[in-house]
C-alpha cells in the first residue's frame, strides 16, 4: 500500500498476490511494481542485444524481455543472460524446444502460454526445465490470438474469453505442480484490457503483468498506456507492468516510471513539475526543461524539482517540491530551496545552476543514506 496518512486520498492498496521471483526481482507480495520492456533488436546479435539491454537497465528497467524464435537466439542468450544487468524473459510463442533452450540458456523468466506448446507431454518438459533452472514463467493471454474454440464459444474476443484463457493455462501448470508463474490478459483497446485485468484480479491471486498492447507510437501509446495501466495501478491492480511503444525501448522504461512516479508508486530521479508557459514567462520555460532532463537523466536519486515561468503559481508549487526555480523579471528568477526562497539567479545561469543544486542535494541524500544503512 502506498500510505500517506496526511494525504490519504493519495493511497492506494494493492491487491494482495503471491510472490515470485524473476531471476533476483521479487514480482507481487509487497515488492515494488517492476518496470520492464522488451528488446527491438536481432536477437542472434549479442552486442547490439546487450547495449539495448544495458541502456534499458541504465534507464530504470528491472526485467527486459527478448524475442526467442530459433535456435540461433536461444544460442545467443547464454552469452546475453551471463552479461545483461537484469534478469532476462525468454518469449516465446509455440515451440517447446525453444523454451527449454532458453531454459537452459539462463533465462530467468519463460512467457509462453501453455496450450500453445503442444500436448501435456511437451508442458511437462518445460514445466520440468524451468524447474531444474529456476525460471517463473509468464502467462501471456492476448486478445489478438485466442484459441479458437474460445473465439467460436464467445463470438469476439472479450473479458469472459481472455480471463477463461489464463485460467485454462493456469491449470495446466498447477496441475503439473508448477506456481512460479504470473499472468497477463493483455489487448489494444484500453476498456477490453481494463475489464480483462479487473476480472482476472478478483479469479487469481497470481501476480498480474499489465500491459496495453500494441499501444500505437510514442505520443498515442503513451497516452493509452497511461489511461489503461494508470487507472488499473489506481484500483491497486498490477505487479509488473510493460508500456508497449513503437519507439525506442528506453522510452518504454521512461514512460512506464513516469505513470508509476505520478501515482506514487515508484520514485526514481528527478519529477519535473513545469507549467505549459504563456505570456506571462520570465524565461523560456520549454527550451529549459527540455534542456533539464536531458542533463538529469544520471541522477536516480528521487527528487523534486519545480520549474514555473512566473510568480502567479510559482512560489506555490515550489512549497511542494526540493529545489524550485520561478520566473521573475529583469531577466533573473528565485531559487528555492525546500520550499523556501533563497536567492536569485539569472536566466542565462539557470540551467548549470539547477543542474548543480540538484547533483549536489543528490550526493547528500545518498551519503545519508549510506550512513544510515551503516549505523
Amino acid at each position: 500500500m502506498s500510505l500517506n496518512p496526511i494525504r490519504p486520498w493519495r493511497n492506494i492498496e494493492r491487491r494482495k498476490s503471491r510472490q515470485i521471483m524473476v531471476g533476483r526481482v521479487p514480482v507481487g507480495g509487497d515488492a515494488p511494481i517492476s518496470v520492464q520492456t522488451m528488446t527491438n533488436t536481432d536477437g542472434h546479435d549479442v552486442r547490439a542485444t546487450l547495449d539495448q539491454v544495458i541502456r534499458a537497465a541504465d534507464a530504470g528497467a528491472d526485467i527486459v524481455r527478448i524475442s526467442a524464435p530459433d535456435q540461433e537466439t536461444t544460442r545467443a542468450l547464454r552469452e546475453i543472460c551471463r552479461e545483461s544487468p537484469v534478469p532476462i524473459v525468454a518469449d516465446i510463442h509455440f515451440h517447446y524446444k525453444r523454451a527449454i533452450e532458453a531454459a537452459e540458456a539462463g533465462a530467468a523468466c519463460l512467457r509462453i502460454n501453455p496450450g500453445n506448446i503442444g500436448d501435456a507431454a511437451r508442458v511437462r518438459e518445460v514445466i520440468r526445465a524451468a524447474k531444474d533452472h529456476g525460471c517463473s514463467i509468464r502467462i501471456g493471454v492476448n486478445a489478438g490470438s485466442l484459441e479458437r474454440h474460445l473465439l467460436e464459444k464467445y463470438g469476439e474476443p472479450c473479458p469472459d474469453a481472455m480471463v477463461e484463457s489464463g485460467l485454462d493455462h493456469i491449470r495446466i501448470l498447477q496441475d503439473n505442480d508448477f506456481h512460479e508463474f504470473k499472468i497477463s490478459v493483455k489487448a489494444s483497446d484500453v476498456f477490453l484490457a481494463a475489464a480483462a485485468y479487473q476480472q482476472l484480479a478478483d479469479a487469481t491471486d497470481a501476480p498480474i503483468h499489465l500491459g496495453i498492447t500494441e499501444a500505437g507510437g510514442f505520443v498515442g501509446g503513451t497516452v493509452k498506456s497511461a489511461i489503461g495501466l494508470g487507472n488499473l495501478l489506481w484500483m491497486g491492480i498490477g505487479d509488473t507492468i510493460r508500456v508497449s511503444l513503437s519507439a525506442d525501448p528506453v522510452e518504454e522504461v521512461k514512460v512506464g516510471f513516469e505513470i508509476l512516479k505520478s501515482l506514487g508508486l515508484r520514485t526514481r530521479g528527478v519529477q519535473i513539475i513545469s507549467c505549459p508557459s504563456c505570456a506571462r514567462q520570465g524565461f523560456d520555460v520549454i527550451r529549459t526543461v527540455e534542456a533539464l532532463e536531458k542533463r538529469l537523466e544520471h541522477i536516480k536519486t528521487p527528487m523534486s524539482l519545480s520549474i514555473i515561468g512566473c510568480v502567479v503559481n510559482g512560489p506555490g508549487e515550489a512549497l511542494m517540491t526540493d529545489i524550485g526555480f520561478t520566473g521573475g523579471g529583469a531577466g533573473s528568477g528565485m531559487v528555492y530551496l525546500a520550499g523556501r526562497q533563497s536567492h536569485k539567479m539569472t536566466n542565462e545561469q539557470m540551467i548549470d545552476h539547477i543542474v548543480r543544486l540538484v547533483e549536489e542535494r543528490a550526493e547528500k541524500i545518498e551519503a545519508e543514506a549510506t550512513q544510515t544503512a551503516a549505523e
